[in-house]
């Protein structure tokens, strides 16, 4: 099985890339976009475009309802959801397939078991994967987190069971200031991700921060293509990507490598994604798990000579990995730095 069209529910940077994939493989493209990117370079470049609607990106390009009609109306065979925007919906992706399409991403049962990340630690430890310590029970009452963050020791992070970069987290170094830091935190999560929901972890302090690029096929086949470093943050953004990681020796990146394809295989994920682990000293702790592609996945492919989306389509398209672990060479260094 293979593709003859891929439709991109996405715009700008991403999108272009997406289409000079298709291209290379001969698929067509088709581009989507709003009002606002009636001239932009994804919406000319691409082989067929459809307007979704007006500018405001409830109206465009996070509007199901439209995406699944220019979905049908196009014909397109697959749906590649880049990254932003609706890629880690699962809503979406049961949409998509509804609509007789393929997903090109994870299914939608595992978008869900890595979303939510107190699911995603319990699948990490089921999976023999280093967590940090801390407290992810039902009883989320002010008092039991306050004795939980106790046991743990201060300093603690409360952290949104939902969602990610850095919304609904708090770090608190004194008692005194937990109750007000956990109500915080639920005020937050709550309107970021329509979930009020926290859990607690031990605050690891000045650890570096190190993401590891998995694929896996629809046969069981799962591999890791090495790590990527984003220690270097401005609120909890990434600032600069860097791989390979350079406080990584050869049997430390063998060893969380290998964890990120135990917990891949876990979670029952297919296509790409990426396993973020904190890196304290030679001991490391799963974070969470992005089940999309993400903007440095060229950091990537510049140090392994693999073109992800290639991997990602091939998956898509029920064929089995082309390559085994072995066949993955990490040559040179390189470096992105979003401005």
């Amino acid at each position: 099985m293979s593709f003859g069209s891929v439709l991109i529910a996405n715009r700008g940077e991403i999108a272009v890339r997406i289409i000079r994939a298709c291209r290379e493989l001969g698929i067509k493209s088709i581009a989507v976009y709003s009002e606002a990117d009636e001239r932009s370079m994804h919406r000319r470049l691409a082989d067929e475009a459809y307007l979704l609607g007006p500018a405001p990106a409830p109206e465009s390009y996070l509007n199901l309802g439209r995406l699944v009609e220019v979905i049908e109306r196009s014909g397109a065979e697959a749906v590649h959801p880049g990254y932003g925007f609706l890629s880690e919906s699962a809503q979406f992706a049961r949409a998509v397939r509804s609509a007789g399409a393929v997903w090109v991403g994870p299914p939608p049962e595992a978008m869900e078991a890595v979303g939510l990340k107190v699911r995603a630690k319990d699948l990490a430890r089921r999976a023999d994967v280093p967590t940090i310590p801390g407290f992810d029970g039902e009883d989320e009452g002010e008092d039991r987190l306050a004795g939980e963050a106790d046991r743990i020791g201060y300093p603690v992070l409360v952290k949104a069971s939902a969602g990610g970069g850095g919304r609904g987290m708090r770090a608190v170094e004194h008692p005194e200031d937990f109750v007000e830091a956990v109500r915080g935190a639920r005020r937050e999560a709550e309107a970021a991700f329509a979930d009020g929901s926290v859990f607690l972890e031990k605050l690891v302090e000045r650890p570096r921060h190190v993401e590891v690029q998995v694929i896996g096929d629809s046969q069981g086949n799962v591999i890791h293509l090495f790590e990527r470093e984003c220690s270097i943050q401005r609120r909890h953004q990434k600032v600069v990507e860097e791989a390979p990681s350079p406080a990584l020796t050869p049997a430390l990146r063998a060893s969380i490598c290998d964890a990120a394809v135990r917990f891949t295989r876990e979670a029952g994920y297919t296509n790409a994604g990426t396993v973020e682990f904190l890196l304290d000293g030679t001991e490391f702790y799963f974070l969470e798990m992005n089940a999309r592609l993400q903007v440095e996945h060229p950091v990537t492919e510049l140090v392994t000579g693999l073109d992800l989306i290639h991997l990602q389509l091939a998956v898509a398209a029920d064929k089995p990995l082309p390559l085994l672990q072995d066949d993955v060479i990490l040559r040179g260094s390189s470096i992105e730095a979003r401005i």
